[in-house]
């Protein structure tokens, strides 16, 4: 088991490790990012590649969004950028024209190069230090994911992180998922173990409500495909209905099913909700994977995290990490 060299950015190398199960399921991890660049698994009709990926470092940095990262150090929107802790008001970095600030703003760690820790042929470790004031964050930040493959097919994320001053922490796994390999996913067959939702404004910034699914286009309590006749393109945040199981600390959140091939994914997670969004807005001008290209709807996201925006709203997921304790996300993508 090797790193190989996949480019450099500013002289510094990034770096690709490919982990592996007996079972014949691959994934290749990127430091840059920690990008889960490819995922094959086994399926009914032999190897399936699961997930959307680009060529080269290059296409990452200019078309890149967020293909297979860990976006922190807050994943998902923050109003104006802007929340209060501890009674400290703070102002965080958004890309320029932005009104608010998305996965940990332009400089978030999707968009980092992280250090390769230990590494086998199943898994691997990459580590990141993030400094007080990052991005407008307060404290110094060691964030830490390790990927493992389980057999037979279990992508496993393993999320931590410990900072020496009040913050605020929200990683999540940002991969764009595609069970069969066709042009977008609006037939795959999507369930949500969700009976809430957290409806957003235009801008997608969360309401402050908690409202329920039944009755909406939001409802996938029973498994339908993403394609609805309302249009509706998704990207919410759904409150997970069922608690983490004592064992495991690990509760169902979402199953993805692809009819084409009948490949399904079980998400099973420690964290309160997940964002599924549909990529209404695709078009990557760079060619993917085997040249694939991705238009609108090649891939859906399922990330599993605290709601966004819970730094402004207290009846929302708390994210604030203390000194004296350890974030932790841990989600199972189960394929089978």
């Amino acid at each position: 088991m090797s790193a190989n060299a996949f480019g450099q950015i500013d002289q510094t190398p990034v770096f690709e490790v490919t982990i592996a199960s007996q079972a014949g399921a691959s994934a290749k991890i990127l430091t840059w990012g920690a990008v889960v660049r490819d995922l094959v698994v086994p399926a009914s009709n032999g190897l399936q590649r699961v997930v959307l990926g680009l060529n080269t470092l290059d296409d990452y940095l200019a078309y890149s969004p967020s293909f297979g990262a860990v976006p922190g150090r807050f994943a998902n929107r923050i109003a104006n950028g802007r929340f209060v802790l501890d009674g400290v008001a703070y102002q965080l970095e958004r890309k320029p024209g932005q009104k608010h600030t998305l996965h940990g703003g332009p400089h978030g760690f999707g968009h980092r190069i992280w250090k390769l820790g230990a590494y086998d042929s199943s898994s691997v470790e990459l580590i990141l230090e993030s400094p007080n004031g990052d991005s407008g964050f307060p404290g110094a930040l060691t964030a830490t994911c390790v990927y493992r493959l389980l057999e037979p097919a279990t992508l496993r994320v393993e999320l931590s992180a410990v900072s020496d001053r009040p913050t605020i922490v929200n990683l999540t796994q940002h991969s764009y998922f595609n069970l069969d390999g066709s042009p977008d996913i609006l037939d795959h067959e999507l369930t949500l173990f969700a009976d809430f939702y957290t409806p957003a404004d235009e801008e997608l910034i969360p309401t402050g409500e908690i409202r329920a699914v039944a009755g909406t286009p939001y409802d996938f309590r029973t498994p339908r495909t993403v394609r609805n006749p309302s249009l509706t393109p998704y990207d919410t945040n759904f409150v997970a209905a069922l608690q983490p199981d004592e064992e495991g600390g690990l509760a169902q959140i979402a199953a993805v099913r692809s009819p084409k091939n009948g490949l399904t994914m079980s998400l099973f997670s420690t964290e309160p909700g997940v964002q599924f969004y549909s990529a209404a807005p695709l078009n990557c001008p760079a060619p993917g994977l085997d040249g694939q290209h991705y238009g609108a709807h090649a891939g859906l996201a399922l990330e599993p995290q605290a709601f966004p925006d819970s730094p402004n709203r207290r009846h929302f997921t708390d994210c604030v990490l203390w000194p004296e304790d350890e974030y932790q996300h841990v989600s199972e993508f189960r394929f089978a």
